[in-house]
């Protein structure tokens, strides 16, 4: 029991290194969609930087991703958009989550379309 502490305590950095979806902004733009998604990450350089992010269903199916090409050092948090998302009819609620190039997918942030 006395090394669990220490494990856990261990474990939670690569928690907080994982990118954060700060904000969505999702428009309807005739049948599709247009999201501006706000992320923070605590870019280094090329070698730990948010490389993406990515509208999903709520059973995790991807409607669609946005590349991220290069590192965001200088600019914390940032806002990127990906137009022309199409989303499935009757879909109340898409989950948007982002990644990075060291944790993977971090947590996703819910988004009601209603």
């Amino acid at each position: 029991m006395r090394f669990l502490l220490p494990l856990i305590l261990l474990s939670a950095p690569a928690f907080a290194d994982s990118p954060v979806v700060e904000a969505v902004e999702a428009t309807r733009q005739g049948d599709a969609w247009r999201f501006d998604v706000t992320v923070s990450h605590p870019d280094t350089g090329w070698d730990h930087y948010a490389d993406g992010w990515r509208v999903e269903a709520e059973d995790g199916t991807e409607l669609g991703m946005r590349v991220l090409h290069h590192p965001h050092v200088e600019e914390q948090p940032f806002t990127r958009s990906l137009s022309g998302v199409a989303i499935p009819d009757g879909t109340a609620r898409v989950v948007v989550r982002a990644r990075d190039s060291v944790h993977g997918w971090g947590e996703g942030m819910t988004v009601d379309l209603n």
